[in-house]
């Protein structure tokens, strides 16, 4: 069975009021591929703003971050049952900037994502190296080690999607090229199957996440493993379609 192309945009700690209304009507106005999911991940402050002036149906929200427990006296955190509630359906987990900023660990972030999952929100499970671990020659073993966190909570991966962000290429202007997403893209799917078997491994979305803009992301069209992208900055300008149309 064919796996579905996957677009979501990460608007990170970026927007207001004015500019998300903004990209939610250039994406309502755009004549989007049917045979592509798109998802995008305001601020959580701002997913309510977005749902009501989303007329796409075809278009899904997603929270940037979740606690791995419901609601309760946790500070500044935000619950999966208060992201359903305002309509989104997806939450992305995992970001290197929560990991390396906040200092979430895999065992965290495999925490979240068994909650999130139980609880009917769907995953964008992000995993990736530093440079001075790529540069080690450690890019697999990094990936796998952070894989393996969460294949040890979740047996079934039917709502995750796995995006594979070099962290070295995040927001650098720097990116993997296709080849080398496709190695990665292949290896990962290949440790997937190993651990979760064969047939769900082949179904799992694999998307790649690291400087992705208009003009890079037809390039990995021919990639055999590579099943969308992540977009971080090109998700807030209208380059954003682009991206999105990239498969036609």
């Amino acid at each position: 069975m064919a796996r579905t192309f996957f677009v979501g945009g990460n608007f990170k700690m970026n927007g207001s009021k004015k500019s998300i209304k903004k990209i939610v009507e250039g994406l309502n106005e755009a004549d989007l591929p049917s045979n592509v999911e798109v998802v995008i991940a305001p601020p959580s402050l701002y997913l309510d703003w977005a749902k009501k002036h989303l007329t796409k149906p075809s278009i899904e929200l997603a929270a940037q971050n979740a606690f791995h427990t419901g609601p309760g006296a946790y500070t500044g955190e935000i619950a999966i049952e208060q992201i359903k509630d305002v309509g989104a359906q997806w939450v992305i987990l995992g970001h290197s900037e929560r990991r390396t900023i906040i200092k979430e660990s895999d065992e965290v972030i495999a925490e979240k994502t068994v909650y999130a999952i139980n609880n009917g929100v769907s995953v964008i499970l992000c995993i990736g190296e530093l440079l001075s671990e790529r540069e080690a020659g450690s890019t697999l073993a990094v990936c796998d080690r952070q894989l393996d966190a969460v294949i040890e909570k979740v047996k079934d991966w039917s709502n995750i999607v796995v995006a594979y962000e070099p962290v070295w290429a995040i927001g650098t202007g720097l990116a993997a090229t296709p080849d080398d997403a496709q190695n990665v893209h292949a290896a990962i799917r290949k440790h997937l199957a190993e651990k979760i078997g064969e047939e769900q491994a082949s179904q799992v979305r694999i998307i790649y996440g690291g400087s992705v803009n208009g003009k890079n992301a037809a390039s990995f069209k021919n990639c055999g493993d590579v099943d969308g992208f992540l977009v971080g900055g090109a998700s807030l300008k209208p380059e954003f379609i682009d991206i999105i149309k990239s498969r036609e």
